[in-house]
């Protein structure tokens, strides 16, 4: 896994919680990323390691600078250090970019309909494809729908706008305001949040095009938009989606009870305490175990480990594709007996 350490050259306020942090390209070994990838950031903060994925809102071949875009969220520690602290003159350890959420690999042609599903921070990797794809001529129509409380909330609303302007024949924009007041009659707004009566009738009136849709936001939006595009015959391999965050249901956790879990890294080993409700990685990482991770959703594997012993509960399943029999995801795993051995390279 490559490391680069990358300069902080501008910081561009997007709203009032909502940050774009622009890094300098390394002279000599530079980042190369697709749009819809993300980047994955280090900081040390009050004697912890922690790492942090972030969709990059820059768009390769385009722009100079790798910029990511951090919203605050209430109580996480990265997104509050970053906003309320990082500065130009900066340096910040990352990564090597990673993730699929990407337009490469998807059997996307020049006649087809792109249609971008997002809700607050969503926004920045369909930001990043949308430039690109815009830029480049690669598809015949795009549309966006694009669902936040109100303009003042909109990430990148003036960028949005601009690039309706500049490719009108071919970008158009459907927001979503829940608590929009305006009396001005404006038909790209509709008042309330995106639901499934919408969705059915954007399927409808795309039918003209073979239609690709990508969907990145809350779980909530997520699971709602590909459940009603499947249930209108949209085919499982034209939905691609991007998760922030495990959609993990409570239930899981009834036959989980708190357990100690050996982790053998190297020649070390260590007893981590795992209590009920936390994941093997969650556990490991407050014990201040050195352990490999990024996106802590099941995707991007780098928290992989081998089981030795005992059972674990996998709270996902799509990344059991792209493991081994006796493979599992710290992130995704919960101790089910007490005498789990886990190896980690």
């Amino acid at each position: 896994m490559l490391q680069f350490t990358l300069k902080v050259v501008k910081i561009q306020p997007e709203t009032k919680d909502t940050i774009t942090v622009c890094f300098k390209q390394p002279g000599l070994k530079k980042v190369k990323y697709l749009a819809g990838q993300y980047l994955t950031l280090i900081f040390r903060i009050n004697g912890r390691i922690y790492h942090r994925p972030y969709s990059f809102s820059s768009a390769p071949n385009i722009d100079s600078n790798l910029n990511i875009t951090v919203k605050r969220v209430p109580d996480g520690i990265v997104s509050n250090y970053i906003v309320d602290n990082l500065k130009i003159g900066d340096v910040v350890e990352v990564l090597e970019p990673m993730g699929d959420f990407i337009l490469e690999d998807k059997n996307i042609l020049n006649e087809n309909h792109l249609v971008f599903w997002g809700a607050g921070s969503g926004i920045t990797p369909l930001f990043s494809i949308i430039r690109y794809a815009l830029n480049k001529n690669l598809v015949k129509y795009i549309t966006l729908v694009y669902g936040n409380r109100n303009q003042e909330t909109a990430i990148f609303y003036q960028a949005i706008n601009e690039l309706q302007k500049q490719y009108s024949s071919n970008f158009s924009v459907k927001y979503f305001y829940t608590d929009f007041t305006s009396i001005e009659t404006n038909p790209t707004i509709t008042q309330g949040r995106i639901n499934a009566q919408n969705i059915v009738e954007l399927v409808k009136n795309s039918s003209d095009f073979d239609t690709y849709h990508y969907i990145c936001g809350p779980v909530g939006l997520s699971d709602l938009v590909k459940n009603t595009l499947q249930t209108q015959g949209v085919y499982h391999d034209h939905i691609f989606s991007e998760n922030f965050e495990l959609n993990v249901n409570p239930k899981v956790f009834e036959e989980i009870s708190a357990q100690t879990v050996l982790i053998r890294k190297a020649d070390q080993e260590y007893y981590v305490n795992v209590a009920k409700g936390e994941t093997i990685l969650e556990a490991g990482l407050n014990a201040m175990v050195d352990l490999s991770y990024s996106c802590q959703t099941g995707n991007c594997l780098l928290c992989k480990a081998r089981l030795l012993a005992g059972e674990l509960k996998s709270i996902v399943t799509s990344s059991n594709l792209f493991l081994e029999k006796d493979e599992c995801l710290l992130c995704c795993s919960l101790p089910l007996t007490n005498n789990i051995k886990l190896l980690v390279s």
